[in-house]
């Protein structure tokens, strides 16, 4: 017998279901002309904001102009799984490469502090983002994926996570929520769920009553020292600061800096309290799994599930989606992943499906820096988890801008520089390479019998530097 589609999603785009769950928000104004500031930044995202919010807390004196080709959030901020995680993609050996083991275990206490700050943020400027405290659990589905979670754990405690990682088995997973074939699972605490859409709009309206000034509609065209030209407008300031993210590649002369990766989700209908019964997951924990192409899930508010992956990963070019609208094969996978996990939830209707890019540095490492003397900062290359990593970015960006040392400015990932991608169609075949690779060694793990992760996985990731 023929297996039947996957339903078609209610809504497809839209930039995100986030944004169908509160409205689309009002646009700012555009930059009305010439203006000078002390400071400029490129982009409305999380890391843009967080940047401007603590500019202003230390010297509520300056005058900080924000420019946005579309509106605040509109991108990634606005798009993702709504990890607050405390932590991020990185390489933990390549940063200690270039300063030492002690500076990494830093930098993992500085950002497993992150999701106390930005939930302590929001509850002083009243911020309603769907913020719940939680646990992150990433399950297990067959023995090369357990094999894997022994050795995320390992990991994460030899770099100082031994106190919010541990390791719990089938049965114990099965009181939290009921998957499938599920082995076991690791257990991350001290994070949390969010709304990401809710968080981006809020952190924008505190930034505005901070005296923050944020264009909207206002497309950067040329970048020089100190000056910043727009469609509508230049913007001259002594620091200039860029926090575009996935968006990198639109930018002049940067086609290649960062590659804009793809990334997307689908959120079901509201699920009825028998659902919910069959299901568990009364703790509301952000969910992922240990597939070589993994995915992440949450459970919103109202009581949907979220489900996203990677899908089709890279468009040629360094191109973007068209207002977060993914491609069919893309809403297939997502829903194979949804019915696997979730087969309660298959009578069900498919609400929303979305997508939108994140930034990745060609040694898949996320920094944050300031040249001094030209004037110019940076920040992202977040790698998919730029909730937690953007306010950490944003704090350590607003010290080296208004030149403090500081404990976050002495991270080893502050003004770590890289080699640009390769030029098309060398990092289209890279990355769509790694993926199939990646994808069928999943496959070959699933296949009954197989105890030990499959060599594809590693082939996959060292084609294009990934580990």
């Amino acid at each position: 017998m023929t297996a039947l589609p996957p339903p078609q999603p209610d809504r497809i785009g839209d930039v995100s279901f986030w944004y169908a769950d509160i409205g689309l928000p009002a646009r700012r104004a555009a930059l009305p002309g010439d203006l000078s500031a002390d400071v400029c930044i490129i982009g409305a995202g999380y890391t843009g904001l967080w940047t401007a919010w603590y500019l202003k807390q230390a010297q509520p004196g300056l005058r900080v102009v924000v420019v946005e080709k579309e509106f605040a959030g509109f991108g990634a901020s606005g798009r993702n799984g709504g990890w607050l995680s405390g932590g991020f993609s990185w390489n933990h050996r390549r940063y200690a490469e270039a300063s030492s083991d002690e500076a990494v275990r830093r930098m993992v206490r500085a950002m497993n502090g992150t999701v106390d700050e930005v939930i302590r943020v929001a509850e002083a400027q009243g911020i309603d983002a769907d913020i719940r405290r939680t646990d992150e659990l990433m399950v297990a589905v067959n023995p090369a994926q357990a094999l894997r979670m022994r050795d995320e754990v390992e990991h994460r405690r030899r770099w100082g996570e031994e106190d919010r990682v541990f390791r719990i088995g089938a049965e114990d997973l099965a009181q939290r929520i009921r998957i499938p074939g599920a082995l076991g699972a690791l257990v991350v605490t001290n994070v949390a769920r969010v709304q990401p859409a809710k968080l981006v709009r809020g952190l924008a309206a505190a930034c505005e009553r901070a005296g923050v000034e944020i264009y909207e509609g206002t497309q950067v065209t040329g970048l020089e020292k100190g000056r910043v030209t727009t469609d509508r407008g230049v913007v001259t300031a002594p620091s200039v600061l860029r926090c575009t993210e996935g968006f990198t590649a639109g930018l002049p002369g940067m086609k290649r800096e960062w590659l804009p990766m793809n990334s997307a989700q689908i959120a079901t209908e509201p699920l009825p309290d028998e659902v919910w019964a069959q299901i568990g997951w009364q703790g509301h924990e952000i969910l992922g799994d240990f597939a070589n192409a993994y995915c992440y899930c949450q459970r919103t508010r109202e009581g949907r599930i979220t489900v996203g992956a990677r899908g089709v990963p890279y468009l040629y070019g360094s191109n973007l989606d068209t207002n977060g609208a993914p491609d069919p094969e893309t809403v297939r996978r997502l829903t194979e992943i949804l019915y696997r996990y979730f087969p309660a939830a298959k009578p069900y209707r498919i609400a929303h499906a979305w997508c939108g890019v994140l930034g990745v540095p060609r040694d898949w490492c996320a920094t944050v820096g300031y040249d001094a003397a030209a004037g110019w900062g940076w920040a992202g290359g977040y790698v998919g988890t730029g909730v937690s990593t953007s306010n950490l970015a944003g704090r350590t960006l607003a010290d080296l801008t208004l030149g403090r040392e500081t404990e976050l400015t002495g991270l080893p990932w502050v003004n770590r520089k890289v080699r640009n991608w390769e030029p098309e169609p060398l990092r289209w075949l890279g990355v769509h390479g790694m993926y199939a690779l990646l994808n069928a060694a999943d496959r070959a793990e699933a296949k009954p019998g197989v105890t030990r992760p499959s060599r594809l996985a590693g082939w996959g990731n060292k084609l294009t530097g990934r580990y």
